[in-house]
């Protein structure tokens, strides 16, 4: 028997903030979208070519305030070609939270404050 991963769900606040923001700084674009048909909410799923694990983005319509995380100790991790690149592109987008120079990773939040790992490829 063997499992695949194939997506994460995240509950988000304002869906067209989280879309902007996982373009922009991972360059995740909609892969696909789901509308309950009386409205009470969208799941967009968003990814890219180079993997085939999807983040599901979830708008609950009468959800109006921000997300407990708990203790916001998990985390999705992702890999990158161009680590020093990254790093600038994500200060100048002041989403660094957190970041271990010893180990060469650091972490970026998102708009509803789940953290993003950023590993440079080894």
């Amino acid at each position: 028997m063997k499992f695949k991963m194939v997506h994460e769900n995240y509950n988000v606040l304002n869906l067209e903030k989280s879309l902007a923001f996982y373009k922009e700084a991972l360059g995740l674009t909609e892969i696909r979208r789901k509308e309950a048909e009386d409205g009470a909410y969208i799941i967009v799923f968003v990814g890219n070519e180079d993997s085939d694990f999807q983040l599901e983005l979830t708008w609950l319509k009468d959800w109006e305030k921000p997300y407990s995380l708990g203790d916001n100790e998990f985390h999705l991790a992702f890999r990158v070609d161009d680590y020093e690149a990254a790093h600038a592109l994500h200060e100048k987008m002041g989403c660094i939270c957190y970041e271990n120079k010893k180990m060469g990773i650091y972490f970026i939040s998102d708009p509803d404050g789940y953290w993003l790992e950023i590993v440079p490829t080894r």
